[in-house]
């Protein structure tokens, strides 16, 4: 279903939690206990000792007094399984079994949608089929002899290799063919999930042949894709299923599913360049490492990752290609970094994996190693150092450093851009403000004459002790600050004339959001510098969830609102006009 289109209805949204059972949802994955009229639990979001996670059944809602966290049944697999909003629903109406339907479509649309949804289903049975061959070929095969070799000596118990499916593909060109007693149809599915390699003649043959195999699954569990390593000497010596209608390398993570599969609470995911290293560190108690497959990290990976913690350590061969991968990471990093989010670089001496290093210092010296890892400053930072052909003191140095550094800083937000700014100063003896001209950024943070705002003309009215509907659209902008440019020519400057306290917190982080190249976090920097602490203070005593459809429904609400509140007012209007407010909806909408 990863590929429809239109949006989810409402009126579906409300059925499906009508039907189904927080308590049950909650329960398959955090043990719950009767207490009177409600369930408890220790919170799987917070530690704690004492419980006071709360699931009330005829509400349908939960609630930690501990930490705050609440929601629905939807909410909890949100932020539980790291699903996205569409994901959560979609995993919740199969386990009720019911359709997902799409607004926005004609009858012809959904009759190709449908048809293509079953077909996708079916691919999904195929691969389910393969993995289970591939089992029993593991535990049955007369051939199978040197793949449990493999896995004993690389110190695997049957528990592990059960729990992540490891299987065996046998030698010969058409042992999936025969094994699974393919027609043609079966052939031709096995072709399109990349499972059979089709020649321009058509005759098809195993793409696989004498590996160990390991299923890829997605956020599901359903497998979409197989990595095998090699036991005799073809090459290559690791192969992946090619891309296919159920799996995409750029959003898919080896491990994940088996890493949320423990109900266990990390505060870090160790990300590893192979599979086999994911299962050995698994053999060992370490269970929150993933890897990509076959592909440099994507920000589909990062945004993946996230979702699940707050730090995200790349773990790195020390050789030249580590150091060009690692590299690229840092980049689609740097965008990313806010709030307490943080990324960390681990490069293995040289020769080394993983699965070597775990067996040689064991698990908890590992786990130093990955707690010592290089922050992603210091990482940026010294390896910019180590392109100066100038030591960094001197003249020609220091200006080599600020031009190497100037993409990179460039690619940062708001605040952690102004602390790797900082942090240059303090390397090349320069003012952070001269520094953010220099880099032709401007992070809203750094004191001196670069500053080009002119502090509004504050209204002495009451300051809101309530988020009044002007505050809730700033709180709505912080999040998707991109919204802003829907916003009529000049309509931030009347509200800036205001003297209404509330509409000039609106205007100014409008005009002040569009300024600065959509960056959130000038905004907050407009407030405090112009005497809206109050309403700063007010807006931050609670965060919106970081989720498309909920947003976009409250920002529909709020301007409808606002039009009809600027009216009654009769706010003057420099060139735009209520009709203009109204149509931000189907804007923000397209955007």
């Amino acid at each position: 279903m990863a590929n429809q289109t239109g949006s989810i209805p409402r009126s579906f949204i409300e059925n499906l939690l009508a039907r189904a059972d927080v308590v049950q949802v909650i329960n398959q994955r955090v043990p719950l206990k009767k207490a009177g009229a409600t369930y408890k639990a220790c919170c799987p979001f917070h530690d704690e000792k004492t419980p006071s996670f709360n699931v009330n059944p005829t509400k349908q809602f939960y609630h930690c007094f501990g930490c705050g966290a609440s929601g629905d049944a939807l909410k909890f697999m949100m932020e539980y399984d790291g699903l996205s909003f569409v994901e959560a629903v979609e995993a919740l109406a199969a386990q009720y079994g019911m359709e997902v339907p799409r607004e926005k479509l004609s009858p012809q649309q959904q009759a190709v949608q449908q048809v293509k949804q079953q077909k996708q289903r079916d691919l999904y049975d195929v691969m389910h089929l393969a993995a289970k061959f591939y089992r029993h070929q593991l535990r049955d095969h007369p051939a199978s002899a040197e793949a449990k070799s493999y896995l004993k000596a690389r110190g695997l118990s049957a528990e592990i290799a059960k729990e992540y499916v490891i299987g065996f593909a046998p030698p010969g060109w058409d042992s999936l063919v025969s094994g699974l007693h393919a027609d043609a149809k079966l052939k031709q599915q096995l072709v399109e999930v990349g499972m059979l390699v089709e020649k321009d003649d058509g005759k098809i043959y195993d793409r696989f042949r004498h590996r160990i195999m390991f299923p890829i699954r997605d956020g599901r569990g359903r497998v979409v894709a197989f990595g095998g390593r090699v036991l005799g000497d073809d090459q290559p010596k690791y192969l992946n299923s090619p891309e296919t209608p159920i799996f995409h390398k750029s959003y898919a993570l080896y491990g994940l599913y088996e890493m949320r599969q423990t109900r266990e609470k990390f505060d870090h995911i160790l990300v590893v360049e192979g599979y086999m290293d994911v299962v050995a560190l698994a053999q060992f108690g370490l269970r929150n490492a993933v890897a990509t497959l076959g592909t440099a990290t994507t920000a589909d990976h990062l945004a993946m990752l996230f979702r699940q913690v707050n730090e995200v350590v790349f773990c790195f061969d020390g050789d030249q290609a580590g150091l060009k991968a690692a590299w690229k990471a840092m980049e689609l990093s740097l965008p990313l970094m806010e709030g307490e989010r943080s990324v960390k670089f681990l490069f293995l001496p040289e020769g080394e994996d993983p699965d070597s290093m775990v067996r040689k210092e064991g698990l908890e010296a590992f786990r130093t190693r990955v707690g010592n890892a290089l922050s992603l400053s210091d990482f940026l930072l010294q390896g910019l150092q180590g392109k100066l052909s100038f030591p960094v003191n001197s003249i020609e140095g220091r200006q080599q450093m600020v031009s190497l550094a100037t993409p990179f800083v460039q690619l940062a937000k708001g605040l952690y851009q102004y602390l790797l700014v900082e942090g240059l100063s303090e390397l090349v003896g320069l003012p952070a403000w001269r520094l953010e001209k220099q880099l032709n950024v401007y992070s809203g943070f750094a004191g001196g004459k670069k500053d080009n705002f002119k502090p509004a003309k504050v209204s002495s009215a009451p300051v809101s002790r309530v988020v009044t509907l002007p505050l809730k659209l700033v709180r709505i902008l912080l999040r998707r600050p991109g919204w802003a440019e829907f916003f009529p020519e000049n309509f931030s400057k009347d509200l800036l004339k205001t003297n209404n306290r509330d509409y000039q917190v609106l205007g100014g982080a409008i005009k002040s959001i569009v300024e600065h190249s959509f960056i959130a976090e000038s905004a907050l920097h407009w407030l405090a510098q112009n005497g809206f602490q109050s309403e700063l203070e007010l807006i931050q005593q609670s965060e919106l969830p970081d989720d498309d459809q909920f947003l976009r429904a409250e920002f529909d609400v709020a301007i409808v609102a606002l039009a009809v509140a600027l009216d009654e007012e009769k706010l003057g209007r420099s060139g735009w006009d209520l009709t203009e407010m109204i149509k931000l909806q189907s804007l923000a909408g397209e955007k």
